[in-house]
């Protein structure tokens, strides 16, 4: 099983319309996707200095599955809006 967690820091000029229509083309991935086992997202609720705006979770089987998902074209759609409304995005992936 591989674990894929992104974050999202928006940029202070952008509304929450398009942070919600971000998540929301997130959550599409799941049933787009096949390679995608689980995908969970949504907005941070604690608002710490330190935390992001938004965080993902995606389960997949192997480092195939993830590939496949980072080549697939929606994913690419969704990822270049989400950089284009951010300031910084962060990420890791890991073999549990």
């Amino acid at each position: 099983m591989l674990t894929h967690i992104v974050i999202w820091k928006y940029r202070d000029d952008v509304e929450q319309f398009a942070r919600e229509e971000h998540v929301n083309l997130l959550r599409r991935l799941r049933n787009i996707i096949p390679e995608v086992q689980s995908l969970s997202v949504g907005f941070d609720m604690l608002f710490l200095p330190r935390s992001y705006d938004t965080g993902l979770v995606v389960i997949f089987a192997d480092r195939a599955a993830l590939d496949a998902y980072t080549a697939h074209s929606e994913h690419i759609k969704v990822a270049e809006f989400g950089r284009s409304i951010s300031a910084h995005v962060a990420s890791v992936d890991f073999i549990d």
